[in-house]
């Protein structure tokens, strides 16, 4: 009996250690794996887009951040700002946070994100300005959106003509085009954006481009000062678009399909939109020749294109990854990491200073203009009162149909910014 026990004995000790030996070659390199994985910080980083959006981003941060595990979080836009919201009040929310100039302004005040403005000076004043409060930067500004005036190159040339580098001179080929029987510029103005923005576009040249009306957004914001008394001798001059009906009354029963395809079948000689409009102009007319120049004021220079940052890339004041987070934000503050986010965001813009991207050539007359950081939005930085730009829209399709002045569209936008306002602080 004691021998059979004993060789019995002998053989569990024998298969103890076999499986002990088998178990061991086969969990060293798990546990490496996990000691690895257990040295790797992990970040959280939330947005409103899709994982692909920025995919090369991520692919490079992997690369150049080793330390670094990044876990990104997609959260459908029409839920984001609750979701977000209600995890920052508790405290808690992503390591990196997307954001829109507005949230951003809100958040740094209640403190949810932090200053980060050591990396203020690598970007143009165009991106940070709107992603500043009280001149300290709180979110990275992406790759900015634009809207420019496309023109028919072919109608330029068969004209002699050549894009403008002052708004007169755009009035000049508006004169030219209507003279030879062509429709200068075709609009959707059935919408309320066309005229919202072609009139600001005039103002970001002649008024808030002069450095004594750098803070005049932030200030209209706060309802310190109103468009009534500032804006409108620029208005004024920018009106005479519809004076002269190149602009016309008609226009507010087109929409913006209907715009495109005027400029696409060579109905219309310019048309204003943006890159995303490419696509489907080439579709309908695969020989279109296009290309794009700026919205200019009454001085020569480099133009503005009316644009912002799509997406601010905030730090969570309450991560309990500081160092890691600013790690990834100055990544992408840097050339290759601008790349890595157009890469997945192409025909936008960087307001990293010195750099540009391989745009496409219906671009080229906007190099200079994209190259000097001139993309903005005045609305962006208008808070709360960012809301007022529909009515602001609507107004001036009242000034286009005759129902309406410049001073009287203006002071109508300042009593529902007021209203807003108020309403706010209430």
């Amino acid at each position: 009996m004691k021998k059979v026990n004993m060789l019995l004995l002998t053989a569990v000790t024998a298969l103890s250690l076999t499986l002990a030996g088998c178990s061991g070659a086969k969990n060293e390199p798990a546990a490496a794996d996990q000691g690895d994985k257990k040295d790797k910080v992990k970040v959280r980083i939330a947005y409103w887009n899709k994982e692909e959006s920025v995919k090369t981003l991520l692919d490079l941060v992997k690369e150049k951040l080793p330390n670094i595990e990044v876990e990104y979080q997609f959260i459908d836009n029409k839920q984001y700002q609750n979701i977000i919201e209600t995890q920052l009040t508790a405290g808690a929310g992503p390591d990196i946070i997307s954001t829109n100039p507005y949230t951003a302004s809100r958040y740094a005040k209640l403190g949810y994100i932090k200053d980060i403005s050591s990396l203020a000076d690598r970007y143009n004043d165009g991106g940070k300005n709107v992603y500043s409060v009280d001149g300290k930067l709180y979110a990275l500004p992406g790759i900015s959106w634009f809207e420019g005036m496309f023109y028919n190159k072919e109608i330029f040339d068969k004209l002699n003509l050549k894009p403008p580098t002052t708004f007169e001179e755009e009035l000049a080929l508006h004169e030219t085009l209507k003279k030879n029987g062509i429709k200068p510029q075709a609009m959707g103005a059935k919408s309320w954006e066309p005229m919202m923005k072609s009139s600001m576009a005039f103002v970001m040249n002649d008024f808030l481009a002069k450095p004594e009306n750098k803070d005049f957004d932030v200030q209209y914001a706060e309802g310190k000062t109103k468009l009534d008394g500032n804006w409108n001798t620029a208005i004024e001059k920018w009106s005479e678009l519809i004076k002269k009906e190149y602009l016309t009354e008609d226009m507010l029963g087109i929409d913006y399909d209907q715009a495109l395809d005027e400029f696409a079948t060579g109905k219309a000689a310019m048309w204003q939109s943006g890159p995303w409009a490419v696509e489907t102009i080439q579709k309908k007319n695969a020989n279109l020749k296009f290309d794009m120049f700026p919205f200019y004021g009454t001085e020569p220079g480099a133009g503005w294109l009316i644009g912002g940052p799509g997406v601010g890339f905030a730090a969570n004041s309450n991560s309990k990854h500081q160092e890691e987070v600013m790690q990834v934000l100055d990544l992408i503050s840097t050339p290759e990491g601008q790349q890595a986010f157009w890469n997945d965001n192409k025909g936008g813009s960087s307001y990293l200073k010195g750099v540009e991207f391989e745009m496409p050539e219906q671009f080229a007359s906007v190099s200079e203009t994209l190259k000097a950081g001139n993309v903005y939005a005045p609305w962006n930085n208008w808070g709360n009162a960012s809301n007022v730009i529909e009515d602001y829209g609507k107004y001036f399709q009242y000034v286009l149909s005759g129902k309406m002045t410049v001073t009287e569209a203006l002071q109508a936008i300042d009593k529902k910014t007021a209203e807003l306002i108020k309403a706010k602080a209430e």
